[in-house]
């Protein structure tokens, strides 16, 4: 595949822990600046927003857009319109009008427009896919909980419109479940807990089925302390049972071990984006996007403690 220069729209924690990692993995994608008014990389040019990145550099083959979700969809826009190869960090749009508006975009402009699921890129998924394709799911327990101040210290905007709350780690283990689960599968009803002082939920205890009538349970929480819990089990008509946990690294089948792999999920997105690139394609899922949707038009909402960071 043919190199391709690479410009970062956003330089939060999300881009220093994973972003960074993989793109150094990624032989063919070479970074060559940053924008961001606030925060700047060691040894590379750094602008206070896209449009200034790009008219020094407009010879950037592609954009990362790893800004808060309420600012993606302009920045987006504006680089697919230069010409850009856009890949956008989950969710890829604050509305699902947004991403529909950005595929069209991309098809005009005929250049790449990638949704980086990134949890779809967990060792066990893939396996996970194929096992369950030719089978009936009965049953699934997906639960996804971890500590809010250690994971998304100081993101005010995760509370705010747009933000998602809970949702944004939530939207990981949907992602996994619209990628495996060999139906689709619609909200039935949704319990949102909301801080007092906030306008996105705390956690979330979801209610799914498919048209088979599968009984799909997600409990989504921020309140956890101590280790993540990123789980996933999967019970079939024929009395199989797959459990994929630690957000995807590890998957068992009726209790033996299949897949035990260190998270890599980031290298796989930029090799699918390099992939992506060189042949002008797009790959834009918003199923994920489109179950928190549904779950914050349908849910019942309650009010709950104040957060406090």
């Amino acid at each position: 595949m043919s190199d391709f220069t690479l410009g970062l729209v956003g330089v939060g924690k999300i881009v220093r822990d994973q972003h960074l990692p993989a793109i150094a993995a990624t032989p063919n994608c070479h970074l060559v600046a940053t924008a961001d008014p606030h925060a700047s990389l060691p040894d590379l040019p750094a602008y206070q927003g896209l449009e200034a990145m790009l008219d020094v550099h407009p010879d950037i083959t592609a954009v990362a857009i790893c800004t808060p979700t309420h600012l993606r969809y302009s920045q987006a826009r504006a680089a697919l319109m230069r010409g850009k190869h856009v890949l956008l960090e989950k969710p890829p749009g604050a509305t699902l009008s947004e991403v529909e508006d950005l595929i069209a975009c991309a098809k005009q402009q005929g250049v790449s427009l990638f949704a980086a699921w990134h949890s779809r890129f967990a060792p066990g998924v893939a396996h996970a896919q194929q096992w369950l394709a030719d089978r009936q799911v009965q049953r699934v327990e997906i639960e996804w909980k971890e500590d809010v101040r250690v994971w998304h210290p100081g993101q005010a905007w995760i509370w705010q419109p747009g933000g998602m709350g809970v949702f944004d780690p939530g939207i990981n283990a949907l992602s996994i479940a619209t990628e495996i689960l060999p139906q689709p599968f619609f909200l039935q009803q949704a319990r949102l807990l909301v801080p007092s002082n906030a306008q996105t939920p705390i956690a979330a205890e979801l209610s799914f089925t498919d048209p088979e009538g599968a009984a799909i349970a997600a409990a989504f929480d921020f309140r956890q302390s101590g280790p993540p819990t990123w789980d996933m089990h999967v019970e079939s008509s024929d009395g199989s049972r797959l459990s994929l946990t630690q957000g995807g690294c590890c998957l068992m089948i009726d209790g033996e071990l299949v897949v035990e792999a260190e998270e890599r999920e980031y290298q796989g997105l930029y090799a699918r984006f390099a992939e992506l690139v060189a042949n002008r394609r797009s790959e834009v899922d918003v199923a994920p996007l489109r179950q928190v949707a549904d779950a914050f038009l349908y849910g019942h909402r309650e009010t709950t403690d104040a957060f406090i960071e």
